[in-house]
């Protein structure tokens, strides 16, 4: 701790947060509506305020302040003052300590008390009220870092989108359970890199892990009292921070030396980000940061009634990304993770919110047009979960160019059709082709642009999916009222485990057809962590508050027999994805343009090798659907056709004439190798997918 002044210099108005320039520590922190802000510091415990400043400067909304000799570790916080107005939108307590919304590190947690809310919590004027006691003892502080870390000889991947498979795992879950990780660095950054952990995603071929909330996150109050955990992260507590429980060292170097890593193994790191809301929820949540600071300016609130929040995240507050500070801070934490953390893409959650303008979602909106415009920020991987729950909140498709967006009508569609729903063959075509109706209506976008799964973190996994026709969400003690009633699952004879011979088998089959469908179709495919090997939630559908082994990844399910031949199939499928272009469109596929003759770019056809009618497409008994894909392999052109039958029968394939076929792969019979077709047909059992290929230079005149 330096000998500190009796007062603060000016210091400057940039950079936001607190910042060391090697002869001392300047402070800077937006508010519009403060009429005075302080600077609290701390010792190192984070237990003794033992300075209380004034910020003495203002510039254009930016109060800050200059400690000189100050060095990186000390701890600190904000008191600001201004009214309390909460019928005005002004919530103002300098009783409250403040965390820094740029704070890159943390001292402490959270201690869940009545002291932390700006009003009396037993007061029957609730938030009305004002409470008076000290919040400081309870509350997280920041500590001030300085980021040294040499990346000098580190190359992003920069995987081409058409090149990309994305695995999303959760940091936690993915090695909580890996024994080959020592006991303290499980289920943290250190453990993300380790060779066993890059070795299973070289292995499946990924190119991305997609990580959800890393973001310092608070835990929730209620869920504390029942016993249960925040486990997904999406209750943000600080932009900046790196989640202090992910880190085994408490240095964020840890989480550095693991992209790092993971760069070196040509694997991109893509973050899950939670800018729409955050932890301070409704107006009658904690008084923590931004509600502190400047509550009216940092969320929305209702146009007629500014007590309230407009509320379209259902989480109880919407950030505010039409305020210009409020926006500067979003694209600051962007650039920050881009450049210290050398991320390569974000995941932004609820989107929509993102892209609201107090009119509504606007593709053209600041936050997007900022973004598009950032020469550093523009050049990474960019997609949205395109909806929220707002009015007008579902906009799958309606994103700007150079954004990704998480496509759930190719998860219902492809679910749907494998469990034999009716009349899907049109919808199941659209997806396969990369959603053209979606993504190519102005000729701006990129088949990439839809983001292919059969299963998230949002949802059942790929085996629940297939041994559950309903939601088991008990153990969230929300009387399994909670998640997705809805999810176009099959228990295919028995709820839950089964130890049925044939029950196991189909729903087995049904699993490995899902993943034919998805690394055949055209779009960016992503892999739920553990899908690869049976990971099951046990009926789960929301399992946001279960950090225990109903969300881990189960490594010896992994290395069983059945967990291990799964994760070959999907190894398999990928590298058949990588070897044969025609998967990895880089221009949507409309069937107008003839590559050979009597071959499109994309065509139709049934069991009967016809190409499907109007009539046909009509027929909601359809069961059986074959895409043919021609393009312009590495050496020379290429015919592939994915052969689906979702019948409860066996069908036979008539294989279009004139060419020699090779059977690549056949979910209905994993073990077999790639061979050759000696007949016209191709039989495929029920519940089953098949990828066959050849060259259009193989035409025969003559049997082979």
């Amino acid at each position: 701790m330096p000998n500190l002044p009796e007062r603060l210099e000016a210091g400057e108005p940039y950079p936001l947060g607190a910042t060391w320039n090697g002869l001392g520590l300047n402070f800077a922190v937006f508010s519009r509506h403060a009429t005075r802000m302080q600077l609290c510091v701390f010792d190192s415990s984070g237990r003794r305020e033992v300075h209380r400043y004034d910020l003495p400067e203002r510039t254009d909304e930016i109060w800050h302040g200059y400690i000189p000799d100050a060095m990186p570790g000390l701890v600190y916080g904000f008191r600001a003052h201004g009214p309390y107005e909460p019928q005005n939108g002004h919530r103002f307590n300098p009783h409250k300590l403040l965390l820094d919304p740029y704070a890159k590190g943390l001292l402490g947690t959270l201690r869940w008390t009545d002291a932390v809310y700006g009003y009396r919590a037993n007061s029957p004027r609730e938030d009305l009220s004002f409470d008076r006691r000290d919040s400081a003892p309870a509350m997280v502080k920041g500590i001030v870092t300085h980021d040294n870390f040499d990346w000098s000889d580190d190359r992003r991947p920069n995987t081409p989108w058409c090149d990309t498979v994305i695995y999303e795992a959760h940091l936690r879950g993915l090695t909580k359970l890996l024994q080959d990780v020592r006991p303290p660095e499980r289920g943290r950054f250190a453990a993300l890199a380790h060779p066993s952990v890059l070795d299973h995603l070289k292995r499946l071929g990924i190119t991305a892990i997609e990580l959800m909330p890393i973001h310092a996150f608070l835990q929730d109050r209620d869920l504390l009292q029942k016993k249960l955990t925040n486990y997904w992260g999406y209750n943000t507590l600080s932009f900046f921070a790196v989640e202090p429980r992910y880190l085994a060292t408490g240095d964020a170097n840890e989480a550095r030396m693991a992209i790092r890593r993971l760069h070196a193994a040509g694997i991109e790191v893509i973050l899950d980000v939670v800018y729409n809301h955050t932890c301070e929820t409704r107006e009658t949540g904690p008084t923590i940061c931004w509600r502190g600071l400047d509550n009216a300016s940092y969320y929305r609130l209702r146009d007629n009634e500014r007590r309230c929040y407009a509320d379209d995240t259902g989480t109880g507050n919407t950030v505010n990304l039409s305020n210009p500070r409020v926006l500067q801070m979003v694209m600051d934490s962007l650039r920050y993770w881009a450049r210290s953390f050398r991320i390569d893409g974000f995941r932004f959650d609820l989107g929509v919110t993102l892209g609201r303008e107090p009119y509504g979602f606007d593709p053209g909106s600041g936050f997007f047009d900022a973004l598009r415009q950032d020469p550093e920020l523009c050049q990474l991987k960019l997609i949205s979960e395109p909806w929220d729950m707002g009015q007008g909140g579902y906009q799958l498709g309606h994103h700007p160019p150079g954004f990704a967006e998480w496509n759930d009508k190719y998860r219902d569609g492809v679910r749907r059709y494998w469990r034999g729903d009716s009349g899907m063959r049109p919808e199941v075509a659209r997806r396969l082709s990369g959603s053209a109706d979606l993504f190519g209506v102005d000729g701006a976008r990129k088949p990439w642009a839809s983001v292919n799964f059969i299963a998230s973190h949002d949802g059942m996994t790929l085996q629940d999916v297939v041994s559950y026709s309903r939601k088991h969400n008990e153990a969230n003690k929300e009387g399994n009222a909670d998640g997705a009633t809805e999810n176009y699952s099959s228990n295919w004879g028995a709820e839950g485990a089964s130890e049925d011979g044939e029950c196991i088998a189909l729903r087995e089959r049904v699993k490995r057809a899902m993943l034919v469908t998805l690394f055949a179709s055209i779009g960016t495919p992503m892999l739920l962590a553990g899908d690869e090997s049976g990971r099951t939630q046990r009926g789960n559908n929301n399992p946001y508050c279960q950090d225990n082994d109903i969300s881990w990844l189960d490594w010896k399910l992994a290395r069983a027999p059945a967990g291990a031949a799964l994760t070959d199939f999907v190894a398999r499928l990928i590298a058949i994805r990588r070897e044969h272009p025609v998967f990895r469109a880089r221009h949507f596929l409309h069937g107008h343009q003839q590559i050979s003759s009597g071959v499109l770019d994309i065509d139709w056809l049934d069991e009967r090798g016809e190409r499907l009618s109007p009539g046909d497409w009509g027929n909601e008994a359809g069961r059986a659907l074959v895409m043919a894909l021609a393009g312009d392999g590495a050496r020379q052109a290429e015919l592939v056709a994915l052969l689906t039958n979702a019948a409860d029968s066996p069908l036979d394939f008539v294989l279009p004439d004139g060419f020699r076929w090779r059977v690549l792969i056949d979910s209905g019979d994993p073990e077999i190798m790639p061979h050759d077709i000696m007949t016209k047909s191709y039989r495929l059992q029920d519940r089953a997918a098949a990828i066959v290929i050849t060259t259009l230079g193989s035409r025969k005149d003559q049997p082979h």
